[in-house]
């Protein structure tokens, strides 16, 4: 498999062939050419890196079996280095390059700019495991899709279980307003907490790079009962430096997070054996994981590159590789519409991971199984799994719930 690291180029004015041209230029290459315009450097690396790695596991054990359409799959690598501007050069570097596909960065507004290129071009793109709403047709376009679940589908499960299976009746909302995605996992909690008989007691906010937020854990302090819970929405670093703060102020109920929250890399930063924090994931990458394929793909993904995943967000690199090759190989072309319209026919297909279904207004999972691992004493383990008993409204997705 030929690997090529091109600079991520400006924009240029004129393409040289036109949409359609390059589509059937592609057609009759004798490779099919994936094009990675993810951040290998700064804050979203250590989102992109394992999904990335997966897909490139993915890629891997397609062409050892004899390809695509009895093509092997190249790959173009260009860095974002996790900043917007450099995601639209990355973007059209790939594409310029002779992509196929573009896959863009975990996060929607940091993965964007590339998918919005490709969009532009004409091309598919996936995000690598973005889980906010508009990183599909909402947001990019018809040509764009996610393999991940919702954010708000997070917010939800674990509003659903907290309640069913933990008792919680009072839930605190803290919501790190810095990226769409943390506001997406509270707006998910915000619709079926109620739903379940829950009350949310309060809700504050802060911003991710916030030195302090002394004041919100104050005016927790100071409600008159503690909440059985705190959902904190948020991502790494801002959300370990909450929960820190939170812990450290003496407040020990549970806190829920969104699946940002997943893996042991952060856990130092939050100071002592964190207890009583439980986040939704996909898959498990403790070795607890109910199916026991996920365990060997975690052993796939050791031997080649001498770590485990660090995070749930492996997965879904695996899974957009998985759906995408096979709505080529169905639509035996890899021109766009083709693909796209097959990929809109899948139904709970399966993956790595669970299933994934994709239609023709909505590019990403509003329902899906998560598995529920819990922090005790430092230590991570799967405790139980829940689906949500109805998908999450469109209007919830868009909008969240006002109160």
């Amino acid at each position: 498999m030929r690997y090529a690291t091109i600079p991520a180029v400006a924009l240029t004015a004129l393409m040289t062939a036109s949409t359609g041209a390059a589509w059937a230029a592609n057609d009759t290459d004798d490779e099919i050419i994936v094009g990675f315009a993810t951040a290998k450097s700064g804050v979203l690396q250590a989102y992109d890196q394992p999904a990335e790695r997966s897909a490139k596991i993915a890629i891997e054990e397609i062409n050892q079996s004899g390809g695509l359409l009895g093509k092997q799959i190249q790959i173009l690598d260009a860095d974002t280095k996790s900043d917007r501007n450099e995601g639209v050069k990355a973007g059209q570097a790939v594409v310029d390059e002779g992509a196929d596909i573009v896959v863009a960065t975990c996060d929607y507004d940091y993965g964007a700019p590339a998918a919005s290129v490709a969009q532009e071009e004409g091309l598919i793109s996936f995000f690598l495991c973005a889980e906010d709403v508009k990183a599909g047709i909402e947001g990019i376009g018809p040509y764009a899709f996610s393999p991940s679940i919702l954010a708000a589908v997070q917010g939800a499960t674990m509003a659903e279980w907290g309640a069913k299976e933990r008792g919680i009746k009072t839930g605190y909302v803290l919501v790190d307003t810095s990226i769409d995605y943390n506001k997406s996992v509270c707006y998910g909690f915000d619709w079926m907490f109620p739903k379940v008989g829950g009350e949310i007691i309060g809700r504050d906010t802060f911003r991710n790079d916030d030195p302090s937020i002394a004041t919100q854990v104050t005016r927790i302090k100071n409600l008159p009962q503690p909440p059985d819970v705190i959902m904190l929405c948020s991502h790494n670093p801002g959300g370990a430096a909450a929960i820190k703060q939170i812990r450290a102020a003496g407040i020990d109920v549970p806190i829920y997070g969104g699946s940002t929250n997943d893996g042991n890399y952060w856990l130092d930063a939050v100071g002592g054996e964190l207890s009583n924090f439980a986040v939704p994931v996909q898959g498990s990458i403790y070795g607890d994981d109910p199916n026991p394929k996920v365990e060997e793909f975690n052993k796939k993904f050791e031997a080649k590159y001498g770590v485990r995943p660090s995070s749930q967000y492996a997965y879904p690199g695996y899974v957009l590789i998985e759906v995408w090759a096979k709505a080529v190989e169905r639509a035996g072309t890899t021109e766009t519409e083709a693909v796209v319209a097959e990929l809109e026919k899948m139904r709970e297909e399966p993956t790595l991971v669970g299933p994934r279904t994709f239609t023709d207004e909505l590019h990403h999972q509003n329902i899906g199984r998560y598995l529920i691992a819990e922090v005790t004493g430092g230590d991570w383990k799967i405790v139980d799994e829940w689906t949500i008993s109805e998908p999450v409204p469109m209007e919830i997705l868009f909008s969240g719930v006002q109160n």
